[in-house]
């Protein structure tokens, strides 16, 4: 387990940024969407985004760049209220008005820029409008909404290895229904429950060289159509096979099952 002191000094001698897509209005996950971003949904009493965070700090990447869009004004009051919230304090009112917090919490390296992105704008355009804060190096880019137990730092290995401009990672998932083997007879021979399928789906954490912002023309384009597209066809997009577990929390039911699989103590994502 990594100490503070140990993910800090890493953060210092590997100071990538993460951008984490935070815009979307999460239709499918309405009952939980409609007063509050699908990033502040709730896991164990906790945020989607801060599990996503946590991750990436563990690897000692702590700079963060959230795009934001529907309802980014709650995400930047929960990150302007967070150390009163997640410490003790003690307050002095009146002209010597001053905070004194009473413990620290294990976000105390986290470097947050909270960036709108318009409300409409695509995947793209929103990686396009913070452009100015990756100072032309590499990045990482995900969602606000996956849960993952990717490891941060072989991604980025693989990712130095091959040289090309992107890496993709991508898992196997789950079939949404068991499969069932039938002899003539009509006997049942095999039965599996939601087996994992052959195919590949991406699970939406990537390392980005800046040359692939050359790519997104606007507000209009959708990182995972043109861009990505274009990428594979040139041979510059490469894919790191994860066989763990991954999550993308798209539905009310998916929403359900995760908290309850975290009262359970399932949470293979919780690497930190």
């Amino acid at each position: 387990m990594w100490t503070q002191q140990a993910a800090s000094l890493r953060h210092f001698l590997l100071p990538m940024k993460t951008v984490i897509l935070c815009g979307g209005q999460g239709t499918r996950l309405r009952e939980e969407t409609e007063f509050r971003p699908k990033p502040l949904v709730e896991v164990g009493g906790r945020p989607i985004l801060w599990h996503i965070m946590k991750n990436y700090q563990h690897f000692g990447f702590a700079d963060f760049v959230l795009c934001l869009g529907y309802r980014g004004d709650m995400i930047k009051q929960y990150f302007l209220n967070y150390e009163a919230l997640a410490n003790d304090f003690s307050i002095t009112l009146g002209k010597n008005a001053g905070i004194k917090y009473h413990q620290t919490h294990g976000e105390g390296d986290f470097r947050v820029t909270c960036a709108g992105t318009g409300l409409e704008t695509m995947t793209g355009g929103r990686i396009k409008r913070v452009a100015r804060y990756l100072n032309g190096e590499r990045f990482f880019l995900t969602y606000g909404d996956g849960l993952c137990d990717v490891d941060i730092q072989k991604t980025l290995d693989f990712h130095k290895s091959h040289g090309k401009a992107a890496t993709v990672t991508i898992v196997r998932a789950p079939s949404r229904f068991g499969t069932v083997s039938v002899e003539e007879s009509g006997a049942v021979s095999r039965f599996v429950e939601k087996p994992l399928q052959d195919n590949w789906v991406s699970a939406g954490f990537f390392v980005l060289e800046p040359s692939v912002l050359e790519l997104i023309e606007g507000d209009e384009t959708t990182f995972e159509r043109e861009p990505l597209e274009t990428l594979a066809a040139r041979g510059e997009l490469m894919a790191y096979r994860h066989d763990g577990m991954f999550l993308a929390v798209d539905t009310y039911r998916e929403y359900l099952l995760l908290n309850e699989a975290y009262r359970r103590g399932e949470t293979p994502w919780k690497v930190w």
